[in-house]
Protein backbone atom coordinates (compact mmCIF):
# COMPACT_ATOMS: atom_id res chain seq x y z
CA UNK A 1 0.00 0.00 0.00
CA UNK A 2 1.11 3.52 -0.71
CA UNK A 3 -0.44 6.93 -0.07
CA UNK A 4 0.69 9.88 -2.21
CA UNK A 5 3.60 7.77 -3.50
CA UNK A 6 4.92 6.85 -0.04
CA UNK A 7 4.91 3.13 0.74
CA UNK A 8 3.21 2.16 4.01
CA UNK A 9 4.74 -0.84 5.80
CA UNK A 10 2.01 -0.76 8.44
CA UNK A 11 -1.07 1.22 9.42
CA UNK A 12 -3.39 -0.76 7.18
CA UNK A 13 -4.98 -4.22 7.04
CA UNK A 14 -6.45 -6.42 4.31
CA UNK A 15 -9.70 -7.92 5.54
CA UNK A 16 -12.04 -9.91 3.29
CA UNK A 17 -10.81 -8.21 0.14
CA UNK A 18 -11.05 -4.66 1.53
CA UNK A 19 -8.20 -2.47 2.74
CA UNK A 20 -8.78 -0.70 6.06
CA UNK A 21 -6.50 2.13 7.22
CA UNK A 22 -5.77 2.91 10.88
CA UNK A 23 -6.09 6.59 9.93
CA UNK A 24 -7.80 7.88 6.80
CA UNK A 25 -5.49 9.20 4.05
CA UNK A 26 -5.62 12.95 3.35
CA UNK A 27 -8.36 14.16 1.00
CA UNK A 28 -7.23 13.84 -2.61
CA UNK A 29 -4.18 11.68 -1.79
CA UNK A 30 -3.64 8.91 -4.34
CA UNK A 31 -3.94 5.46 -2.76
CA UNK A 32 -2.20 2.66 -4.68
CA UNK A 33 -1.52 -1.01 -4.04
CA UNK A 34 0.28 -3.94 -5.56
CA UNK A 35 -0.55 -7.53 -4.73
CA UNK A 36 0.48 -10.99 -5.93
CA UNK A 37 -2.16 -13.61 -6.60
CA UNK A 38 -1.69 -17.36 -6.42
CA UNK A 39 -4.14 -18.94 -8.87
CA UNK A 40 -3.99 -22.72 -9.39
CA UNK A 41 -4.00 -23.68 -13.09
CA UNK A 42 -3.55 -26.73 -15.28
CA UNK A 43 -2.56 -27.20 -18.91
CA UNK A 44 -5.60 -27.07 -21.22
CA UNK A 45 -4.23 -29.73 -23.58
CA UNK A 46 -2.48 -33.08 -23.15
CA UNK A 47 0.47 -32.11 -25.35
CA UNK A 48 2.47 -28.99 -26.18
CA UNK A 49 4.04 -28.37 -29.58
CA UNK A 50 7.62 -27.16 -29.40
CA UNK A 51 10.43 -26.65 -31.90
CA UNK A 52 14.18 -26.57 -31.50
CA UNK A 53 15.24 -23.75 -33.81
CA UNK A 54 18.76 -23.24 -32.62
CA UNK A 55 21.52 -24.63 -30.50
CA UNK A 56 20.26 -24.96 -26.90
CA UNK A 57 17.22 -22.89 -27.77
CA UNK A 58 13.61 -23.91 -27.86
CA UNK A 59 10.38 -22.21 -28.64
CA UNK A 60 6.89 -22.89 -27.36
CA UNK A 61 4.45 -20.68 -29.27
CA UNK A 62 1.67 -21.13 -26.72
CA UNK A 63 0.80 -23.23 -23.72
CA UNK A 64 -2.91 -22.70 -22.97
CA UNK A 65 -3.85 -23.02 -19.32
CA UNK A 66 -7.14 -23.25 -17.44
CA UNK A 67 -7.87 -21.96 -13.96
CA UNK A 68 -8.62 -24.76 -11.48
CA UNK A 69 -11.61 -23.62 -9.44
CA UNK A 70 -12.25 -25.06 -6.01
CA UNK A 71 -15.49 -26.96 -5.78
Amino acid sequence: MAVAGTELADGWALEGGAVTFDAAPADGAAVTAGFLFDVPVRFAEDSIEASLQGWRAGEVPSAPIIEVREA
